[in-house]
This record gives C-alpha cells, structure tokens and sequence, in this order.
C-alpha cells in the first residue's frame, strides 16, 4: 500500500493511505543499514509503500520503501555535530515565524534556515509574530527587518496569532498546499495552528518567565490536513540550525543577493573574504547589502557555531 507519513515518533510512523485510512507503521529493520546518516531515515511528509502484518491480535504496517523526495528540510544538531536530522520532506513551502523577544529570533537563525530552504528549492515566507505585543522601537525593528527581507525577495507578513491579524492571508497562501510551520519553542507556531482551524486544539504554552524561553509543547512533528484544503506539518520548536553538507564555495549561491553580485567579483572563485575586487564586499561598503546577512555567511564559511546577534547594519 502507498501511503504519506504524517506523524514520527521515532520507531512508529503514523502513516495515511491512499484509502484515507491511517496505520501504524514501523520500519522494515534493512532502513537501518542503508547508510542514513539522519537520527530519522522516515520524516513526516514521506511518501512510502508498506504492507501489513498481523502480530498477535494487533495488525501492524511494515515500511518498505521510501519514494523519492521531491525536497525536505535537514539541520545538524548543534551540539552533535555529527548527527543530522530530517525535519520534514515533499513541502510545497516553510513558514518561518519569527519574535523579536519572549523568545528571540535572531538573524543568523533566519539566514541559517533561508539558507538551507534555499539550497532544498523551498519557498520561504517569514511570519512576523506577535505584532500586538510590540512597543514602537520593537516595531521599527520589524519593519527594518520585513524591508531587509523582502528586498531580497523573501515574502513577509506581520501576524499577531492570538489575535487573527492576518490569519487570513497565510491561509490564503496555504490553500491546497503542504506547508510547514517552523522557529523557535514559543513562537507561536501551534497558536497559529489553532487559529487557522480552531477544532485541532493544538497544546500551546507560555513563556517560561526565567528564561524567556518557549516550552516544548510539540514533541514529534506531525502533519495535519486543514478542513479548507491544506495541510499543515507542525514541529518541535528549534533551538539552533546547523547546516548540513553544503560546501564553502556553494553558501554564497543560496544569498540571492550575493549570487546577483558574484560574477563581478574579480575571481571566479572568490569566498567574498579577503579576495582583493570582491563585488560583495563593495556592496557591504557601499550599503548596498547588510551586514547581518554578510556575518550570517561568513559563520557559515568558517564554520564557526551560530550566534547570538541581531543588528541594524
């Protein structure tokens, strides 16, 4: 039977059939030979065949085959740096949301992501979260970073989820789409789930006071079909986003406005480092490009772990 995962738990898969009909699946034990690097070798949104199997009084799925992914989004663990993990596979787009504060999305967390989903050829719309919460030099920061962001092409929209403003566009960009919701713990991620369709009744939490941190309140990511033509894959809040098999010549291609730029540097191969004519580093002098975006690459390049920063240059 060919079916679509839509929940992962790490040794069960919650998979629906092409019958509309969910089963209970786990791996067939070759997956885990095979060379897959990932903590997960199935990710939510994964198209597979899987037969039944009847143990006990209980019939069970069997996976036997992954379909080839049309794309999906994978980060390194920060802190492992050998261990990668698959967040989700086939998406047709990625909301990334995105909190000045309660908690802090910082841009090297953005530029990480956009910076993979580039890579994969996944469109990426930024979700600027709670809006109603924001005093006026919080939302001068916003509306810097939404004209960042959209100069280079990115599309932004400013929501408030507790509140519904503009619920209803993203909707609108959802419809007969999979899309992911993806950021932080306590963004607001399973709010805004709740708001596009009340009747799922996500768990979300508060801020933890101490920490001004999110709790987790999804453990697994699970995909969810919306009752106005979408569906929807929930996940666990992400702390920090390594980027995973990219090579330090390629990273600047998946910066569309360094990738504009790049054939008027002075070599084919320059890292936009300390090459003399860099066509980047002009246009970093002149104000052309922003300095948050050429910090983000230059961490990438080198390897160095993401960091805490988010300024107006």
């Amino acid at each position: 039977m060919n079916g679509t995962v839509y929940k992962s738990t790490g040794s069960w898969y919650t998979v629906k059939a092409e019958d509309g009909l969910f089963y209970e699946c786990r791996i067939k034990g070759k997956f885990r030979t095979q060379g897959i690097k990932s903590t997960n070798p199935i990710a939510v949104g994964d198209h597979v065949f899987f037969e039944l199997e009847t143990i006990g009084d209980e019939t069970v799925g069997v996976i036997s085959e992954i379909k080839e992914r049309k794309n999906y989004i994978i980060r390194k663990s920060v802190k492992l740096s050998k261990q990668t993990h698959i967040i989700a596979a086939n998406l047709d787009q990625v909301f990334l949301l995105i909190t000045l504060n309660n908690p802090t999305t910082f841009t090297s967390f953005i530029d990480r992501f956009l910076v993979t989903a580039e890579a994969y050829d996944i469109p990426v719309v930024l979700l600027f979260n709670k809006m109603d919460i924001y005093d006026d030099q919080e939302m001068v920061e916003v509306s810097y970073l939404v004209q960042l962001y959209s100069g280079i092409g990115y599309d932004c929209i400013e929501i408030a989820a507790k509140e519904g403003k503009n619920v209803d566009k993203v909707k609108e960009l959802m419809l007969d789409k999979t899309s992911m919701f993806a950021g932080h713990s306590g963004v607001g991620k399973s709010t805004l789930v709740n708001a596009l369709e009340p009747g799922l009744r996500l768990k979300t939490a508060e801020i933890s006071e101490q920490h001004l941190q999110g709790q987790h309140t999804t453990t697994f990511a699970e995909m969810y079909d919306l009752s106005f033509g979408a569906r929807i894959i929930d996940t666990p809040g992400i702390k920090g986003f390594g980027i995973v098999d990219m090579d330090e010549d390629e990273i600047g291609d998946y910066f569309p406005e360094f990738f504009e730029l790049k054939s008027e540097c002075k070599f084919n191969n320059c890292l936009h480092l300390d090459e003399p004519k860099c066509a980047i580093k002009e246009a970093l002098e002149n104000g052309e490009l922003a300095w948050s975006r050429y910090r983000s690459y230059v961490q990438m390049v080198t390897g160095e772990e993401e960091s805490p920063y988010r300024d107006r240059s």
